[in-house]
């Protein structure tokens, strides 16, 4: 039980976007190949009912059910497809319209119940600054698997020499070596471990929008994933220094790494419920 879980959440983490504010979204039609429906019109049954739920939950349908159209490759020629940008919301009220019989789908429901309801409770109590650190750390951890995997598919051999490529163009050409000594982190520290929120983002930002940009391109090379890598940190941070902000570099570093206080969490959780 405890291994079609761990699978399940797999399935639905690989397909996983995040936008440009950090926010999760399922493409729709990745969302039909994963639920194994052969034809777009099955999948968009399930959306049409969970549009007229969302609707009575009093959400607001247009933002959970985004709608996208996409140039697709027909032979030789291109067309127009209907997609949608799907909230986590949207994807659990989808799925709890399907047939639970079928295997993937009661799977599917496990997995968006489940998230959902994490969402919820972290909606529900303001977070702290260490808090939010924890989250969006998440979330760029996320971010780097599926950038890891765009950039092999883009032709990258050396993924380090393609990270650093997206922190010199962020951090005015500085590499993670550099961030790591300019921090004073011990060995085997996490960078962005030692980050505080808004650096967090920053690189968040970067990371969504190259992995984009990297698929929207069809980029095929090593050399050419590097330049955008660079070339989207850099305006990253010409956004930045556009809205009067701090650079990341001259950014506070927190008072604890999250790895640090993750433990002590976890421990003020033992001592409550003991």
């Amino acid at each position: 039980m405890q291994y079609m879980e761990i699978h399940s959440s797999k399935m639905f983490e690989d397909i996983k976007h995040i936008d440009s504010d950090g926010n999760e979204y399922w493409c729709a039609r990745e969302l039909q190949k994963v639920l194994e429906y052969n034809q777009w019109r099955s999948i968009n049954e399930l959306i049409e009912r969970a549009k007229i739920a969302c609707e009575g939950s009093k959400h607001n349908v247009d933002s959970d059910f985004a709608v996208e159209r996409k140039i697709v490759e027909a032979g030789a020629t291109t067309k127009k497809i209907k997609d949608y940008k799907l909230s986590r919301y949207a994807c659990y009220l989808i799925v709890m319209n399907g047939n639970p019989n079928k295997k993937v789908i009661a799977l599917a429901q496990t997995y968006f119940a489940v998230q959902t309801r994490k969402q919820e409770l972290l909606e529900s109590k303001e977070l702290s600054e260490n808090e939010k650190r924890l989250v969006l750390r998440d979330k760029t951890k996320k971010g780097n698997y599926n950038l890891n995997r765009t950039a092999i598919n883009s032709g990258v051999k050396d993924l380090a020499k393609f990270h650093n490529a997206g922190y010199k163009g962020l951090y005015n050409g500085e590499t993670a070596d550099d961030i790591f000594k300019r921090k004073k982190l011990r060995y085997r520290e996490d960078v962005l471990d030692n980050m505080g929120s808004t650096e967090l983002a920053a690189n968040l930002f970067r990371i969504t929008q190259t992995d984009d940009k990297l698929k929207r391109d069809k980029i095929c090379t090593e050399k050419a994933s590097c330049d955008i890598h660079f070339k989207v940190g850099k305006e990253v941070r010409n956004s930045i220094k556009r809205m009067g902000g701090v650079m990341p570099e001259n950014l506070p570093n927190p008072n604890i790494s999250l790895k640090e206080f993750d433990k002590v969490k976890k421990n003020d959780n033992v001592i409550k419920n003991s």
